[in-house]
């Protein structure tokens, strides 16, 4: 049997293994993480970014379905809920500023939220999207999971609005820090919280990176963007695609 046969044999094999899914994820990660360090840690080489762009690389040459990959991979998707709630525990150790700054806070809230939505779809109706891209880019800066039930609700596609908030993600991760030096915003909890309403999850692991303190309100915001977005968006945004297409 030749070199390339053997090996291919090999993966076929692997491949059965819902642990393939999980090895190959944290390799990725792990890989992406070692490069981000290289490079001293800048937001151009996001290390969630490179790992998504590895593991694509690696199933395109596999030609490995997606769905056998997840079966292993669905440890780490598992994880997300106990990770996602252990960011009280920071938070509750800034209590004594989250109360002080509640006021402001919800101004930002309602600003951010609002602002992420309507311009997204705003800028995409320009660019002549179809209303069903349009309701499926409304919640692209919220966490995945409850995007994709709102972009279900609103007629949206799902999947497609799943590939849209992890790059709305990315890309705050990796621009945040420029523009919010840009308008001299040096305080850590309003970069975080920042950072939690436009880039959800992605974002907050970038600002625990800088600090506990900013990871915390970044957790803050992404919860609470969550929580309106799911409210607000089933109501708002058909009302806005409905006098969009007047």
């Amino acid at each position: 049997m030749s070199a390339p046969a053997h090996l291919g044999a090999i993966w076929v094999y692997l491949a059965a293994t819902p642990l393939l899914g999980l090895t190959i994820t944290l390799i990725a990660y792990v890989v992406a993480h070692a490069i981000y360090t290289r490079c001293r840690f800048s937001p151009l080489a996001n290390p969630v970014a490179i790992a998504i762009a590895l593991l694509v690389l690696v199933l395109s040459i596999t030609h490995t379905p997606y769905a056998t990959y997840f079966e292993g991979a669905q440890f780490v998707h598992f994880l997300l809920g106990p990770a996602t709630v252990a960011l009280a525990v920071p938070l509750y150790r800034q209590l004594p500023k989250l109360r002080r700054a509640a006021l402001p806070l919800l101004g930002g809230l309602l600003a951010g939220s609002l602002t992420a939505m309507l311009s997204a779809v705003a800028i995409a109706y320009l660019l002549g999207a179809n209303r069903q891209s349009l309701a499926s880019l409304a919640p692209k800066s919220v966490t995945t999971p409850i995007a994709m039930g709102i972009a279900e609700k609103i007629g949206g596609l799902p999947s497609l609005t799943a590939v849209l908030v992890i790059s709305t993600g990315i890309l705050g991760a990796v621009t945040a820090r420029g523009i919010l030096n840009v308008l001299r915003v040096d305080t850590h909890e309003v970069r975080g919280f920042a950072l939690g309403v436009t880039s959800h999850g992605i974002g907050t692991a970038r600002a625990f990176q800088v600090s506990d303190e900013m990871g915390a309100f970044a957790g803050l915001g992404m919860g609470l963007n969550g929580i309106f977005t799911a409210f607000v968006a089933p109501f708002l945004v058909p009302l806005l695609l409905q006098w969009l297409a007047r």
